[in-house]
């Protein structure tokens, strides 16, 4: 299995689950596991994703999604699970 960890941050607005979902459906990712939380108006989602049917590399999407983060008005990160693992096992 391929997976990635999605991270989703920034002013809550309409849509911001639907637009990524959608992005990770058009591409065949599978979402394995969400977890999404407002607090005082500020949006943070995390994604486990599985790549492993993906049309795109990491790096395109990566690019794409901060592409799509820029639209919505989010900053969404993506990357591979050993490497966050590793960044935070400190």
């Amino acid at each position: 299995m391929n997976k990635v960890i999605i991270t989703v941050v920034g002013k809550d607005t309409v849509g911001i689950i639907a637009k990524v979902c959608t992005y990770l459906a058009e591409n065949n990712m599978n979402i394995l596991d969400i977890s999404q939380t407002i607090v005082s108006g500020f949006f943070n989602m995390m994604m486990i994703v599985d790549m492993s049917g993906s049309k795109v590399s990491l790096a395109e999407a990566s690019d794409n999604f901060d592409k799509l983060g820029e639209e919505i008005g989010v900053v969404i990160k993506c990357q591979r699970e050993e490497i966050f693992d590793s960044m935070h096992r400190i």
